[in-house]
């Protein structure tokens, strides 16, 4: 039989997200509920949602269904439902699936986490827990870290204030609110002091934090970088229009601030970007690239790209593939356009068959695999720092990260060694390739 007070989540979607699911996991365990690191054995099973595009959305909504025929076959007692699947639809799941015990909409999870300690002992608790306002932009509580201790993602802001005609987010979480800065270092301190080595800065668009407090993110950047035992920060989500060029002093010169950057650009066809309500055009995209590339060089840039956006050509694709060529953009992720309900891009024109799309999305991850066999074959031979994810201890084998390759999203450089532990930081020489291009590495000594 099992136990309710054992609860079991399952995480779906972003690194935003996922910082979510930490915080659930540290209120569940303030509580005194017993977490779960896998579904045998718990009572309780919460599913943090992701409802960014369809596919994530579906994802979700299988979770869901696979959760609750386990509760039908009494293998558990409650399924319980949170994050942005509710948070976007809202009451209207409670009729989709009216065997869930508990809905819970974004909030700091306080809520949730006594509902279900009070579900656990028999207390009568409301099916549905509504957020009550927009969540304020204060200093995360402790959370249960998902991560290994080598990392962990360190949200900086909440919400979006860009109207890009294909996405949910702002009618998700809302506008822009930055955390503040004494906040967020006191995280980051937090952090350090559990062991974790690398922040990684996550935000719905990290490009617009402190503007709101006339700071820009810089300010932010060299502040963690300074803050004892962080040994790297890294930046994801920078949106490209208002860029704060003084960023790029600290990627070219500190030292704990790693030389990449995540820079989502989605397209780089004028016409596309227009139709997506992005801000400048394909010039500015290119030059945007071309001066981050010119000072801070060796820079990584990281990208992503919506193939498939309604009213898309051929043309428009080729200008897309020539981008990633000309600029040698090996760290691209691409998805196909998904039309989501309550968008402006749900209602236009010129719908590009699913089948292009896909063939277009192919086209594109085809030259940056080009791009990443080339650049990873130069480093062959080279010397490197790396942060250790995953030790050797059961296998012999570690997977690190070096200051180019963020974690989940990014590759990984394999070393044949003993001793290695999470969070260790060691110089390796890459020997070799593996089937997916990740650095095969020897551990240099000394």
């Amino acid at each position: 039989m099992s136990d309710p007070s054992v609860v079991s989540l399952v995480h779906l979607g972003c690194a935003r997200n996922l910082i979510d699911s930490e915080l659930i996991l540290g209120r569940l365990s303030e509580r005194g509920l017993m977490i779960s690191g896998g579904l045998e054995g718990a009572g309780t099973v919460v599913i943090n949602t992701c409802s960014f595009i369809g596919p994530a959305r579906a994802e979700s909504e299988a979770a869901i269904n696979e959760q609750l025929e386990r509760k039908a076959n009494g293998e558990i007692e409650r399924v319980v439902v949170a994050g942005c699947l509710v948070q976007r639809y809202r009451r209207d799941l409670t009729e989709s699936f009216p065997a869930v015990d508990l809905f819970a909409e974004i909030s700091d999870y306080r809520g949730l986490a006594s509902a279900i300690a009070d579900m656990a002992t028999g207390k009568t608790t409301p099916a549905y827990l509504e957020a009550g306002g927009l969540r304020a932009p204060e200093r995360d509580a402790a959370r249960l870290l998902a991560t290994p201790r080598s990392y962990a993602n360190l949200r900086i802001s909440h919400g979006c204030d860009h109207e890009c005609s294909f996405c949910t987010i702002p009618s998700i979480r809302g506008p822009h609110r930055s955390k503040r800065l004494v906040d967020l270092v006191s995280e980051a301190e937090e952090l350090v002091g559990s062991g974790v080595r690398e922040l990684v800065l996550v935000a719905e668009d990290s490009t617009a934090w402190g503007r709101d407090m006339e700071l820009e993110l810089p300010q932010l950047v060299e502040a963690l970088a300074e803050t004892d035992g962080v040994e790297r920060v890294r930046v994801m989500y920078a949106y490209p229009n208002r860029f704060p060029w003084e960023l790029t002093t600290l990627l070219r010169e500190h030292p704990n601030v790693a030389t990449y950057l995540d820079i989502p650009i989605q397209h780089t066809a004028t016409p596309m970007l227009r139709a997506m309500r992005r801000a400048g055009s394909g010039e500015v995209v290119k030059r945007t690239l071309g001066r981050l590339q010119e000072e801070v060089p060796g820079i990584t840039i990281r990208t992503t790209l919506l193939m498939g956006f309604p009213g898309e050509t051929d043309e428009d694709v080729e200008e897309v593939i020539q981008l990633v060529r000309d600029h040698k953009l090996s760290r691209v992720g691409a998805f196909t356009y998904s039309q989501e309900e309550g968008t402006h891009a749900a209602t236009l024109e010129g719908i590009v068959p699913q089948e292009v799309a896909e063939e277009r999305h192919a086209a594109v991850l085809e030259a940056r695999d080009a791009v990443l066999e080339e650049a990873q074959a130069a480093r062959l031979g080279e010397r490197f720092e790396v942060i250790v994810d995953e030790g050797s201890e059961r296998t012999g084998t570690a997977v690190a990260r070096a200051e180019w390759d963020a974690p989940e999203v990014d590759l990984f450089a394999r070393i044949e060694a003993e001793g290695l532990s999470a969070g260790d930081i060691v110089q390796v020489e890459a020997v070799g390739l593996d089937e997916h291009c990740n650095h095969v590495c020897e551990l240099v000594e000394g």
